[in-house]
This record gives C-alpha cells, sequence and structure tokens, in this order.
C-alpha cells in the first residue's frame, strides 16, 4: 500500500498536519462530523501508511490522541538543526531544574530548591513563562505551595510522547530523587 485511499484517512492527515497538538479520535469525529468508528478505521490505514513507508512523518499515539511527528530515525539529523534552539534558549542550570521537575513531578519549587541546593525562584519563573511547566496543584500542608509539573510543550520540545519516555535514571540520580520524596513525607 503506498498511498492513502480513503478520502477521510486524507483528511485526517491533513488535519493533524495543521494542528499543533494531538487530537483524540473523540475530538476528530467531532471536527469532521464523522461516526467514531471511520474515523478509527480510517487512522488505522494510516498507521499502516506510516508503519511500512519511508517517510518523514510518522503518527505517533499518546494519551492524548494522534500526532504527525517526525521518524524516530531523523531524530539524530534534525537536533544538529532544532535541538540547538532548545540548548540556546536554556541555561545548563534552567535544564537542570527542568529535568528535576519532569523525574519528580508533581514536586514544589522548594523540593527542587533542595535537590539543586540553591535558589531556583527565577528559573521556575522563566520555565513558567516559556511553558515548559505549570502549576497542576496545591500540596495540603499550610501555605499550600504549587505543584509543578511539565507541559505537552515540554515533551514536543524534547522529542518525548510521555513522561515514560523519559531515559531511566541512574541509581545516585534515583537515590537523590528518592532521599528527597522521604523528606517530603
Amino acid at each position: 500500500m503506498n498511498g492513502i485511499t480513503t478520502e477521510t484517512a486524507k483528511l485526517i492527515e491533513a488535519v493533524l498536519f495543521i494542528e499543533n497538538d494531538a487530537l483524540s479520535g473523540e475530538r476528530l469525529s467531532h471536527m469532521m462530523n464523522l461516526p467514531i468508528e471511520v474515523i478509527e478505521q480510517a487512522v488505522q490505514e494510516l498507521q499502516e501508511i506510516y508503519r511500512t513507508g519511508s517517510r518523514g512523518v510518522t503518527l505517533s499515539e499518546t494519551t492524548q490522541g494522534y500526532q504527525l511527528i517526525p521518524s524516530p530515525e531523523l531524530h539524530d539529523a534534525l537536533r544538529n538543526t532544532y535541538g540547538k534552539r532548545v540548548d540556546r534558549r536554556l541555561t545548563r542550570a534552567a535544564l537542570e531544574t527542568l529535568s528535576i521537575i519532569a523525574y519528580a513531578q508533581p514536586v514544589t519549587r522548594r523540593d527542587v530548591e533542595n535537590i539543586r541546593g540553591v535558589s531556583s525562584d527565577s528559573i521556575m519563573r522563566m520555565l513558567l513563562e516559556r511553558e515548559y511547566i505549570h502549576v497542576v496543584g496545591r500540596k495540603d500542608v499550610p501555605g499550600h505551595p504549587g505543584l509543578y509539573g511539565t507541559t505537552r510543550k515540554f515533551l514536543l520540545q524534547f522529542g518525548l510522547n510521555s513522561i515514560s519516555d523519559l531515559p531511566r535514571l541512574s541509581e545516585l540520580d534515583r537515590q537523590r530523587f528518592l532521599q528527597n520524596e522521604e523528606e517530603k513525607q
């Protein structure tokens, strides 16, 4: 199968190309005014085409829905051009703070500072402004500090489908996070 055969599959491909965010089957059904079964069949057609073809993009299915993303075999080549944008915009301290939040979320500012050993106010403010992190709730302690987690933009910027795609922590790093978790309780 070299090409897309149904009009619905072509339309879904175009919509996913245009949209920045992942779209669920239900959302596609609503947008296109088609039964969910028709959407699912067209998505299966697209998945088969992207799975068997040699293309620059692939159809990714995440908990948020479907999205067109660069093919995994192109990540190294794309990193040379697009990965540098992340490195230029985020300092080492910002990347460290962001990684702590990604691995330990939901986490308070104080928890991040305990792990880093330095104040993180300005860095966390910058990460909030750039929409890499957001407040996901409030901790049930006096003062009700914000609990921070990563955003969809974070996942997209770092080429992840979900937080579970993060590389595994080394044993030393895992111990740092476990120690922090024990101190939180």
